[in-house]
């Protein structure tokens, strides 16, 4: 199966703030973010009320949708998509582990066998037609991009409540999706503040703000009547792009359109899992085919794409099992030196390929890629290598084919040093963080809040204690480098010496 591709969304001008939401890494997924993939014993229940950043204002709580465990909602959902067109199935609708909902099978499933069926019928994408048709109209006469078209579009056929044809399948919608969307300045300061995800959501967060602000500047202010605030607002934009972010897929073979598809994005994950949905023209349905058997009562599970745990915390809010997740990696940032000589130059080295400081790079559990060690290399680069600056930092832009051949060995042992320090202080956060994480303050009146603390808090330390282990992993793997090095750098300073005492 082909895999759900990275957004790459067209069409966004230049002045939106969705503009660097399609440079960030996103991969496109479907799922009710599952609570099983936290530790057991954790139940979260999600107060809507908060504000996400500071600067927003108070809005009202989210009137359709319905509780992320609700059954009732989901079996009315496949019964209205099988009188539409949905074929029968050999999965349906259940609880699965702490109260959530997933697909099981309902009957035996061999390895290799093609599921769901959904036909385009039963998609919602940019092409949908607008049951408000005048809104529709008014939406692609401003040419708005996909993005915010689709979460203006969930919000106007939301409000419609039965005159919508998706009705039934935005009632099974969660009210508050599990999203560091819903996580306020504070906490994201408070909770992630060893990792670099936080920045992400930060970042996340703004640009969503700032789209929904540029929308009703330029469209919503124009055309009240059309977009009444008490409906468009800040609260409800959060609540459809945290629909999308955690439940939009690009289908290769359906001219790489954008889609939610009902019935499909009731499927959870598992890091073991290797297939994703794809349109089929044999069928003309959207199908996965399963990697794996699945007994009767077995929950069935698909895979969100190659995602780190930051990055499934990031869209869909959980954290698998440490340990758990193949894919996972932790972002180590890198900085220029302000003391040195050359700051000016190497600065401009980046800049002319893109890049910054500081500047992040993965780290796997298995290593680090070639652009972190050019970065470092230019790091630690002395005066007379001014020459290779550019070079240097063209490896670490990604922007050369010669990057795996990049090597000073004069300089090695001192960027290897380098990212050996930078590992050391991003783990001292990690493990600061994880001290202090027992005596955090969760005193709060409400038990609600209380709970959602607690919850944020888990999902934290379950981010922080993987992303700790890949930079312990990385510590070793350097300080054996460095050792090596040295070791030979002493064998060859005792033969030189050697040598010299035998021609005395």
């Amino acid at each position: 199966m082909a895999k759900a591709c990275l957004l790459q969304s067209t069409l966004l001008p230049a002045y939106s703030p969705l503009h660097k939401l399609r440079n960030q890494n996103i991969t496109l997924s479907f799922s009710p973010l599952p609570l099983s993939r936290c530790r057991p014993g954790i139940h979260c229940s999600v107060s809507a009320g908060e504000t996400t950043i500071q600067s927003m204002e108070e809005a009202p709580k989210i009137s359709w949708g319905c509780e992320i465990d609700s059954l009732e909602n989901a079996t009315s959902l496949q019964n209205w998509l099988s009188d539409s067109g949905l074929p029968p199935q050999k999965m349906a609708i259940d609880r699965v582990d702490i109260g959530e909902r997933g697909l099981v099978a309902s009957q035996n499933l061999r390895k290799g066998e093609k599921l769901l069926f959904v036909p385009p019928s039963l998609v919602i994408s940019a092409d949908s037609e607008w049951t408000n048709a005048e809104a529709g109209e008014v939406m692609k006469r401003y040419d708005v991009p996909d993005w915010p078209l689709l979460a203006t579009y969930l919000i106007s056929e939301a409000n419609l409540q039965k005159s919508s044809r998706w009705f039934n399948y935005i009632s099974a919608l969660p009210r508050q999706p599990y999203s560091l969307l819903y996580w306020t300045r504070t906490e994201l300061d408070m909770y992630l503040e060893a990792s670099q995800i936080r920045e992400r959501a930060i970042e996340r967060i703004t640009n969503v703000v700032g789209t929904y602000e540029d929308l009703r500047s330029r469209i919503f202010s124009k055309h009240p009547q059309l977009f009444p605030k008490e409906v468009f607002n800040d609260e409800t934009f959060k609540w459809s792009f945290g629909i999308l972010f955690s439940r939009l897929v690009r289908l290769p073979s359906m001219d790489g359109r954008f889609a939610l598809v009902p019935w499909a994005d009731m499927l959870n994950h598992n890091c073991e899992v290797e297939t994703f949905l794809d349109y089929d023209k044999s069928s003309k349905g959207v199908i996965f085919t399963t990697d794996r058997p699945y007994q009767p009562g077995e929950q069935v599970f698909i895979s969100y794409g190659n995602k780190s745990n930051g990055e499934l915390l990031l869209s869909y809010g959980f954290v698998p099992r440490e340990g758990t997740n193949p894919s996972d990696s932790v972002e180590l940032a890198l900085s220029l030196r302000k003391n040195d000589k050359c700051y000016e130059e190497k600065l401009d080295a980046l800049k002319k390929h893109g890049l910054s400081t500081p500047q992040c790079f993965p780290v796997r559990i298995t290593g680090w890629p070639m652009e972190l060690m050019a970065y470092a290399y230019l790091v630690v680069s002395p005066p007379d290598m001014r020459n290779n600056f550019e070079e240097m930092a063209k490896a670490a832009s990604n922007k050369t084919s010669t990057k795996n051949d990049l090597k000073y060995p004069e300089i090695e042992e001192d960027a290897l040093q380098f990212i050996l320090d930078s590992c050391e202080t991003s783990i001292s956060k990690y493990s600061r963080f994880l001290k202090e994480s027992g005596s955090m303050d969760l005193d709060i009146t409400s038990p609600k809040q209380l709970n959602r603390k607690a919850f944020l808090k888990q999902l934290a330390v379950d981010l922080s204690t993987s992303e700790r282990r890949i930079l312990y992993r990385a510590q070793y793997i350097l300080r054996r480098r460095l050792r090596d090095i040295r070791s030979g750098e002493l064998k060859a300073l005792r033969l030189f010496s050697g040598l010299r005492n035998f021609f005395k």
